[in-house]
């Protein structure tokens, strides 16, 4: 299976099934000299750790990181860093094996490979995303020191759309405004009780990104990022800035118009989202990722079976009934990955630049 590995400078690749042995992550060309310990990574873990919430999965999974290799006393080694979480409450026997789960990759995986491993749906379960979180825990350290922050939060759950963000709220739903988390939470608990999911929004902000950083054609930083947040298996969507509103708007409104104030350009609106040409402007990275209503639901569902039987099909198993709570974290760690990654590149892109960093 190709597709394991995202970057090039600073890369990560991850391994392992939702309920094999373990799942893992290595990352590398993280530059040495950085303090990283396993409390840091463990922390960001926790915020997609399933079985702690009542919107989550009932799977109890401690996800606790081991570092095996990159990191001594402290401080990251410049070689790759490699990273251990293992399955501990897999329940093999809820998953059948010859049924194709409507939403699923069951069947594409079949049609692909002639094999599939039915557990959980191996590589391609969300179960895999914490590995990528672990990965996205060194870039979000990478960043820290260079003073970049990435912060995502979930912008709307089905038809409830925050409107007063304060980001001292703290919920269940990672919504930061009270109002709308009790809206969504009744809808959620309805969708529960009924066997059903919903899907919502997640927004993403990076700030303090230096300017200059991205490529002007193939590796644009809003392509490179929508290559990233899309390989979340329940993203359906990317927006920038304006988004899709765009589509509506006059290039007289659209445009972000910029201005000097005491020698410093500013702009008086981000429609582009931080970005023209495919490089960063200096402003905030500001998009939104639209996620689908989990596929795995209680209700009874028409699907076929591998003898391409027409079935009547029950999912059984633990199962999120609403995925963006526990997305936030993983578009973080996707968008921390890409700005990392093209920040490395971006060094040899001025040859004063490759001057200050070696003379």
């Amino acid at each position: 299976m190709a597709g394991s590995v995202f970057g090039r400078r600073f890369s990560v690749s991850t391994w392992g099934e939702s309920h094999g042995k373990a799942i893992g992550a290595v990352v590398d060309g993280c530059p040495a000299g950085i303090f990283l310990d396993t409390d840091y990574i463990q922390n960001i873990l926790d915020r997609r750790k399933p079985g702690v919430s009542p919107f989550a999965t009932k799977r109890k999974e401690e996800d606790l990181v081991e570092i095996l290799s990159g990191v001594f006393e402290g401080k990251t080694t410049g070689t790759p860093i490699s990273m251990l979480i293992k399955n501990r409450d897999q329940r093999s026997e809820d998953y059948d094996k010859e049924s194709y789960r409507p939403g699923h990759a069951d069947y594409t995986y079949d049609i692909k490979y002639g094999f599939r491993d039915y557990r959980g749906a191996g590589r391609s379960s969300g179960r895999e995303t914490a590995a990528r979180v672990a990965g996205g825990a060194v870039a979000k350290k990478f960043l820290e020191v260079l003073g970049v922050q990435v912060k995502a939060y979930t912008y709307s759950i089905s038809t409830v759309t925050i409107e007063n963000p304060d980001f001292t709220i703290t919920n269940h739903l990672n919504m930061p405004d009270e109002i709308a988390y009790q809206k969504a939470a009744k809808l959620a608990e309805d969708a529960l009780q009924a066997g059903d999911s919903l899907g919502g929004e997640i927004m993403c902000e990076i700030t303090n990104i230096p300017m200059g950083i991205g490529e002007p054609v193939f590796n644009k930083l809003e392509a490179i990022i929508s290559q990233a947040v899309m390989s979340i298996g329940a993203v359906k969507g990317i927006a920038f800035g304006a988004g899709f509103d765009a589509a509506k708007m006059q290039g007289s409104t659209h445009n972000d118009i910029m201005f000097v104030e005491d020698g410093v350009v500013k702009k008086r609106s981000n429609n582009a989202g931080g970005v023209y040409g495919g490089i960063s402007d200096g402003s905030p990275i500001v998009f939104k990722a639209a996620v689908k209503p989990t596929s795995s639901i209680s209700k009874i569902q028409d699907t076929i079976n591998n003898k391409h039987e027409n079935i009547k099909f029950k999912i059984e198993g633990r199962h999120d009934p609403l995925i963006v709570p526990r997305a936030v974290v993983v578009v973080e760690a996707m968008a921390a990955l890409s700005v990392a990654d093209l920040i490395l590149q971006g060094v040899s892109s001025n040859i004063e630049v490759v001057k200050r960093a070696l003379l």
